[in-house]
């Protein structure tokens, strides 16, 4: 795929992320899942909207595109998510057999709280998984995903910092 192709599923997956909000204490988390070109699943952060700390928006977006293809296998897909994919939607990247996961902002662009770990770096789960047909990018509209959220030196207020 093309870096304008990126860029263009990536302003997508951004616009789909700020759809309720653009306040970055409701981790507005953005994802489109693309196969053959064409976008399947368009989804955001909803872990607020139905109290579920399961459906961050790559989660729910392999949900939607495994409905939508009737199969819960989603080879040669890409995933484009506004922030790089936590440790649970890694995995949920690895076990749907998405093709590809391309991210925005990574780690180091925003405040821990956006991440469960203080040390490791999830990405090298896709490393070392027995996948080797799965590669990943980062970095596609790096500080335009970034401005989304508080950054790495802000001090959002203790009552916002879920992970923390």
């Amino acid at each position: 795929m093309s870096s304008l192709e990126d860029e263009r599923f990536m302003r997508e997956a951004m616009r789909v992320a700020t759809e309720r909000s653009a306040d970055p204490s409701v981790s507005p988390i953005g994802c489109v899942i693309v196969k053959d070109g064409q976008i399947i699943a368009t989804e955001r952060n909803r872990v607020e909207d139905d109290h579920d700390p399961t459906a961050h928006a790559e989660i729910t977006a392999i949900r939607a595109a495994g409905a939508k293809l009737q199969d819960p296998e989603l080879r040669g897909a890409v995933l484009y998510s506004t922030l790089q994919p936590c440790g649970m939607c890694t995995m949920a990247s690895i076990w749907s057999k998405v093709g590809r996961v391309v991210f925005g902002a990574g780690r180091e662009d925003v405040h821990r709280m956006y991440f469960e770990d203080r040390h490791i770096d999830t990405m090298q789960f896709i490393e070392d998984a027995y996948r080797h047909d799965l590669t990943i990018e980062g970095g596609v509209l790096r500080a335009e995903c970034a401005a989304l959220y508080y950054g790495p030196h802000d001090h959002p207020p203790l009552e916002e910092q879920g992970n923390l």
